[in-house]
């Protein structure tokens, strides 16, 4: 007679898994808040909305990490890419006048090694308190023969409100308003794939001291910034017209998708100095300044627009909620041709 065949045997630890929920509950439940009427553990998570919304209306986002995930391999560095995972939805969700409220993840591997997964989950957990929203739940994928080993995949999940009066959609933008930028902690997560492909042409030694007290690889692997909370005290300060979240597509891309017709954003470079990171990574490629501001967010994480009046007001409450933020240009009336945002 044949062996017994166990779900273990063909490459599942069920144990494995139930470890993983025991070891991350403390973790997720220092993100919890008042709405979360159930969550890690069952078949779905319940989140009442706070009765202090007159007419909410729900934002939902959804993103992976990218190739960063491939570092994050080589180097066995996976302390932060759990807040590269949060940050990168809900500040998505940001944009649109929305608080975060909860978030789950997918976590998705060919053998569960439970003391990686959980730093993942750690790191997700530590996203959420930056965001401000609760993890309420995701899944723990163990598929054997569908990644290589050692490697995982992830994905987030966002969902947030907004006050439908106070959505934010680019249509108030005109000419003369303001347009400020908020410092990014790096790359955050878009572009890796030029920037592995530049360390591997330079075979370069990511051990090398590097910036302020690191190591280029602790540039380069550096989380991405949340900006949740800072921007939410603003938004209940000063009206704030237009917000765009600098990822895939740089400042040549994502600006353009708060504008409306008729409008061009006119961005300054020369306002902001470059940060090293991306000094070095363009000497390193010989990657074109047009290539690069169209990659890489080059030390601008947000974008936020605001009436020119309010400008001061803003850079100063910005600047006192710990973020690094610059004038970096004006809206101007489109001319025949122009392109909607350029950088000058």
């Amino acid at each position: 007679m044949s062996e017994s065949l166990t779900y273990k045997a063909a490459g599942v630890d069920i144990d494995a898994g139930d470890e993983l929920v025991e070891r991350i509950k403390p973790a997720a439940r220092r993100t919890l808040r008042p709405e979360v009427l159930a969550g890690i553990g069952g078949f779905g998570a319940l989140f009442e909305i706070s009765r202090k919304y007159t007419h909410p209306v729900l934002v939902a986002g959804t993103d992976g990490v990218g190739t960063k995930l491939k570092l994050a391999f080589e180097w066995n560095r996976h302390e932060t890419i759990g807040q590269d995972l949060v940050a990168m939805s809900v500040n998505d969700i940001l944009v649109q006048g929305a608080e975060p409220l909860f978030f789950l993840d997918y976590f998705a591997c060919g053998k569960l090694h439970v003391d990686t997964a959980a730093k993942v989950v750690e790191g997700i957990a530590r996203g959420c308190e930056l965001a401000g929203c609760a993890l309420i739940g995701g899944e723990t994928a163990e598929m054997p023969g569908m990644y290589p080993v050692g490697e995982y995949d992830l994905a987030g999940f966002a969902v947030g409100v907004v006050e439908k009066a106070d959505i934010i959609d680019g249509t108030r933008i005109q000419p003369g308003d303001v347009v400020l930028g908020l410092g990014s902690s790096g790359a955050h997560s878009n572009g890796y794939s030029l920037i592995r492909r530049i360390l591997e042409r330079g075979n370069a030694d990511v051990a090398k001291p590097f910036g302020d007290g690191g190591t280029l690889a602790d540039a380069i692997i550096a989380p991405t910034r949340i900006y949740v909370k800072s921007l939410l005290a603003l938004m209940r300060a000063l009206p704030v017209k237009g917000l765009a979240h600098i990822t895939g597509g740089g400042l040549t891309d994502n600006i353009p998708r708060i504008l409306r017709d008729g409008l061009t954003a006119v961005i300054d470079k020369d306002s902001w100095a470059l940060p090293p990171l991306f000094q070095w990574l363009q000497r390193e490629g010989n990657v074109a300044g047009a290539e690069m501001h169209r990659v890489f967010n080059c030390g601008i994480g947000m974008v936020v627009v605001v009436a020119e009046e309010h400008a001061g007001s803003a850079m100063e409450l910005l600047g006192a909620a710990g973020e690094r933020v610059t004038a970096i240009g004006r809206i101007e009336a489109s001319r025949p041709g122009q392109a909607r945002t350029v950088i000058v």
